[in-house]
């Protein structure tokens, strides 16, 4: 394939039609979100009448979906970087939240305009708690169309052969990120499994043209120096064609990165992972009092799932004691409701299964009951770990609580993970559970393990909801 003139153009037009229809779906959920914020916060103070006093605070109301609107757009809510996935867009709501607020009480205390306390009380924590859940079905139906093909970009990736099939593969698994891989620019005599190679490392400009792919991605390599990043990325922008330089660190978020100018030279200045401080103390007390709450909502059920495991099996116990390691190695009990029966692990010898790896997983296990299948089904064997999470053994969200065996099987690396608590849920539990293969469950673990966030935290709630709905990989 020949290498383009040096600044010529890239021709192919990017169709990128949804990502124009998506914004305009996420602003209109806004407005509507602002819109019903107001108009509930104003009945529920006001009443349904109005009056001379409170004529002020409808007209506010009704200017509420602009002010909401543009403390989003302020907040950088609405830039595409932030969009489709991570936890940026959820910051970036919340912090126009508390922005608006803060410039609502500035509003009143410099215009000696009095605001009614209860009315903003109930209408900025409605207006953000309700646009951060819509904006959540709006990224999960993103993601669901992804998963069946729509709404991608086409990728071009530049790099080694076995690091371009190990991204190809990931970017299969991880259909959500809407990348999808449709060629190749590898070293002379380099062949990638499953992938047209559409050149080398100087025909990446002729490659997107010829695969009408809208999106580089440039591994790291030896052979791609500054310089002729530079020249690629100058190709590349004539034909609005996004260029995305992959970085050597494994596992590392954005926020833990900033990009440092040294003479000229882009340096990238990586942070340390927060594991203590008040960010730590405040997850602390989040999972402790969120886990609280969550058991004397769920106290009926708790009592309906003793009785029905009770009633299947009479005399038998009705919750399952294990040991399991936690934060820095400690161990811990924790506990479930019993899915198994009685004699389960002394049936564990006579089974032949096909499972690798030091974690025991059997799709069809004959050894569960047929409660225990619905419950697994349904993840609700794991709630008396709510438990565990008020004593402080484990959190609400972090890595999977191991076995004593597992421990003892792993590498140095893996040991990483228990700098933090286990957790009820986490990355590999929404992510596919026991569909995943083991190396998969372990990068994903120290992946929640090096960027820890609260918000984070509050994303994975959100998506343990809809993979506890698919039953995928619960086993």
């Amino acid at each position: 394939m020949a290498i383009r003139e040096f600044g010529a153009a890239v021709t192919a037009v990017p169709d990128r039609a949804w990502e124009t229809r998506y914004l305009r779906q996420v602003l209109a959920v806004d407005l509507m979100v602002g819109l019903g914020a107001g108009t509930v916060a104003f009945c529920l103070r006001f009443g349904e009448h109005l009056t001379s006093y409170n004529l002020r605070y409808f007209a506010l109301s009704l200017l509420f979906p602009l002010a909401w609107v543009a403390a989003l757009a302020l907040n950088r809510a609405y830039e595409k970087r932030y969009l489709y996935v991570g936890t940026d867009e959820y910051q970036r709501v919340f912090r126009a939240g508390l922005g608006l607020t803060a410039g609502l009480a500035v509003f009143a205390y410099a215009l000696d305009f009095p605001l009614a306390r209860g009315y903003v009380i109930m209408v900025l924590p409605l207006a953000t708690a309700a646009t951060l859940l819509v904006r959540f079905l709006l990224r999960k139906a993103l993601h669901y169309a992804r998963a069946r093909g729509r709404c991608l970009r086409r990728v071009v990736v530049v790099g080694h052969s076995s690091a371009v099939e190990q991204l190809a593969t990931q970017l299969r698994r991880e259909a959500y990120h809407g990348l999808r891989v449709v060629g190749a620019c590898l070293p002379p005599g380099q062949y990638a499994d499953g992938l047209p190679t559409c050149g080398d490392f100087g025909d990446v400009a002729a490659a997107v043209e010829a695969a009408r792919a809208d999106t580089v991605v440039v591994l790291s390599c030896p052979e791609l120096d500054g310089i002729a990043m530079r020249r690629l990325a100058w190709e590349l922008e004539r034909g609005d064609v996004d260029l995305i330089v992959a970085s050597s660190l494994l596992d590392v978020a954005g926020d833990r990165t900033t990009i440092r100018p040294v003479d000229g030279l882009p340096m990238l200045h990586v942070e340390h992972p927060n594991l203590a401080g008040t960010r730590r103390l405040a997850k602390e007390l989040f999972d402790r009092v969120g886990a609280l709450l969550i058991l004397v909502m769920i106290a009926p059920l708790w009592l309906v799932i003793s009785l029905a495991i009770w009633w299947a099996e009479p005399g038998a116990p009705v919750l399952f004691q294990q040991l399991r390691v936690g934060k820095h190695g400690k161990l811990f009990a924790v506990w479930k409701f019993r899915s198994m029966y009685v004699d389960a692990e002394a049936r564990l010898a006579a089974l032949n299964s096909d499972n690798s790896g030091v974690l025991f997983k059997m799709r069809n296990d004959p050894r569960v009951t047929p409660i225990g299948r619905w419950l697994r089904r349904f993840s609700l064997d794991e709630l008396p770990q709510l438990v565990n999470v008020v004593c402080g053994h484990m959190s609400l969200v972090g890595p999977r609580p191991p076995l004593p065996a597992e421990v003892a099987a792993y590498p140095e690396d893996m040991r990483r993970r228990l700098v933090v608590k286990p957790g009820l849920t986490g990355l590999w539990q929404v992510s596919g559970r026991s569909d995943l293969p083991w190396e998969e469950a372990i990068r994903l673990d120290l992946q929640y393990v090096e960027n820890w966030s609260l918000s984070l935290d509050l994303v994975i709630l959100l998506r343990t909801l809809t993979a506890v709905c698919r039953a995928s990989g619960a086993y």
